[in-house]
Protein backbone atom coordinates (compact mmCIF):
# COMPACT_ATOMS: atom_id res chain seq x y z
CA UNK A 1 0.00 0.00 0.00
CA UNK A 2 1.37 3.53 -1.15
CA UNK A 3 1.04 6.10 1.99
CA UNK A 4 0.63 9.63 0.87
CA UNK A 5 2.27 11.66 3.49
CA UNK A 6 1.78 15.16 1.34
CA UNK A 7 -1.29 17.57 1.76
CA UNK A 8 -4.32 17.48 -0.37
CA UNK A 9 -4.49 19.85 -3.93
CA UNK A 10 -7.26 22.14 -4.41
CA UNK A 11 -10.61 22.94 -1.86
CA UNK A 12 -12.13 20.47 -0.21
CA UNK A 13 -15.84 20.15 -1.68
CA UNK A 14 -17.20 17.24 0.48
CA UNK A 15 -16.60 15.16 2.98
CA UNK A 16 -18.92 12.28 3.96
CA UNK A 17 -18.56 8.90 5.97
CA UNK A 18 -18.11 5.35 4.64
CA UNK A 19 -20.75 3.04 5.82
CA UNK A 20 -21.19 -1.04 5.69
CA UNK A 21 -23.76 -0.50 2.73
CA UNK A 22 -21.07 0.68 0.93
CA UNK A 23 -18.64 -2.42 1.00
CA UNK A 24 -17.88 -5.34 -1.30
CA UNK A 25 -17.48 -8.98 0.59
CA UNK A 26 -14.12 -8.57 1.31
CA UNK A 27 -15.30 -5.64 3.80
CA UNK A 28 -13.53 -2.60 1.44
CA UNK A 29 -15.60 0.52 0.46
CA UNK A 30 -16.23 -0.31 -3.35
CA UNK A 31 -14.76 1.44 -5.84
CA UNK A 32 -17.84 2.76 -7.53
CA UNK A 33 -18.87 4.17 -4.58
CA UNK A 34 -15.88 6.13 -4.30
CA UNK A 35 -15.99 7.76 -7.65
CA UNK A 36 -19.60 8.46 -7.23
CA UNK A 37 -18.36 10.87 -4.36
CA UNK A 38 -15.92 12.28 -6.57
CA UNK A 39 -18.17 12.57 -9.26
CA UNK A 40 -20.57 14.71 -7.00
CA UNK A 41 -17.72 16.89 -5.66
CA UNK A 42 -16.69 17.56 -9.24
CA UNK A 43 -19.80 18.51 -10.68
CA UNK A 44 -19.91 21.14 -7.42
CA UNK A 45 -17.05 22.77 -8.34
CA UNK A 46 -17.94 22.71 -12.21
CA UNK A 47 -21.02 24.02 -11.66
CA UNK A 48 -19.55 27.12 -9.39
CA UNK A 49 -16.70 27.43 -12.25
CA UNK A 50 -19.90 27.48 -14.64
CA UNK A 51 -22.28 28.94 -12.66
CA UNK A 52 -24.99 26.80 -14.17
CA UNK A 53 -25.76 23.30 -14.66
CA UNK A 54 -23.31 20.77 -15.96
CA UNK A 55 -23.04 17.49 -16.83
CA UNK A 56 -20.15 14.25 -16.69
CA UNK A 57 -19.08 13.36 -19.96
CA UNK A 58 -15.89 12.36 -18.90
CA UNK A 59 -13.49 10.04 -16.96
CA UNK A 60 -9.88 10.78 -17.94
CA UNK A 61 -8.18 9.02 -15.55
CA UNK A 62 -8.83 7.44 -12.24
CA UNK A 63 -6.22 5.91 -10.31
CA UNK A 64 -7.10 3.87 -7.00
CA UNK A 65 -4.26 4.17 -4.39
CA UNK A 66 -5.30 2.44 -1.39
CA UNK A 67 -8.42 0.80 0.40
CA UNK A 68 -11.58 2.52 1.95
CA UNK A 69 -12.55 1.07 4.86
CA UNK A 70 -15.82 1.48 6.50
CA UNK A 71 -15.74 4.45 9.18
CA UNK A 72 -13.28 6.38 7.33
CA UNK A 73 -14.13 9.68 6.77
CA UNK A 74 -13.60 10.49 2.52
CA UNK A 75 -12.48 13.77 1.96
CA UNK A 76 -13.17 14.67 -1.38
CA UNK A 77 -10.18 17.77 -2.94
CA UNK A 78 -11.58 19.48 -6.14
CA UNK A 79 -9.26 22.14 -8.60
CA UNK A 80 -10.23 23.46 -11.94
CA UNK A 81 -7.34 22.00 -14.35
CA UNK A 82 -8.71 23.56 -17.43
CA UNK A 83 -11.62 25.51 -18.83
CA UNK A 84 -12.48 25.37 -22.49
CA UNK A 85 -15.50 27.12 -24.43
CA UNK A 86 -18.03 24.72 -22.87
CA UNK A 87 -15.99 21.74 -21.03
CA UNK A 88 -14.14 21.96 -17.36
CA UNK A 89 -11.89 19.80 -16.83
CA UNK A 90 -11.49 19.21 -12.57
CA UNK A 91 -8.50 17.47 -11.22
CA UNK A 92 -10.17 15.73 -8.33
CA UNK A 93 -8.08 13.57 -4.91
CA UNK A 94 -9.96 11.59 -2.16
CA UNK A 95 -8.75 10.99 1.24
CA UNK A 96 -9.98 9.43 4.35
CA UNK A 97 -9.53 10.03 7.49
CA UNK A 98 -9.25 6.79 9.66
CA UNK A 99 -10.89 6.37 12.84
CA UNK A 100 -12.20 9.88 12.54
CA UNK A 101 -8.63 11.70 13.13
CA UNK A 102 -6.35 13.46 11.29
CA UNK A 103 -4.52 10.68 10.28
CA UNK A 104 -4.89 11.18 6.52
CA UNK A 105 -4.26 8.77 3.61
CA UNK A 106 -4.43 9.56 -0.18
CA UNK A 107 -7.13 6.76 -1.35
CA UNK A 108 -8.16 7.79 -4.80
CA UNK A 109 -7.09 10.65 -7.68
CA UNK A 110 -8.73 10.86 -10.74
CA UNK A 111 -9.91 13.93 -13.41
CA UNK A 112 -13.47 14.55 -14.54
CA UNK A 113 -14.97 16.66 -17.41
CA UNK A 114 -17.90 18.15 -17.34
CA UNK A 115 -19.75 20.05 -20.42
CA UNK A 116 -22.15 22.99 -19.22
CA UNK A 117 -25.23 22.75 -20.68
CA UNK A 118 -28.39 25.51 -21.09
CA UNK A 119 -32.12 25.18 -19.77
CA UNK A 120 -32.58 23.98 -23.25
CA UNK A 121 -30.10 21.00 -22.86
CA UNK A 122 -27.52 22.32 -25.37
CA UNK A 123 -23.87 22.76 -25.19
CA UNK A 124 -23.57 26.12 -23.45
CA UNK A 125 -20.64 28.59 -23.35
CA UNK A 126 -18.55 28.94 -20.33
CA UNK A 127 -17.95 33.00 -20.11
CA UNK A 128 -14.00 33.33 -19.69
Amino acid sequence: MIVETSEPKGALTIRTLAMPADTNPAGDIFGGWVMSQMDIAGAIAAVERAQGRVVTVAVEAMTFIAPVKVGDILCVYTSIERVGNTSITVGLEAWARRNRLDDRVKVTEGRFVYVSLGEDGQKRRIEP
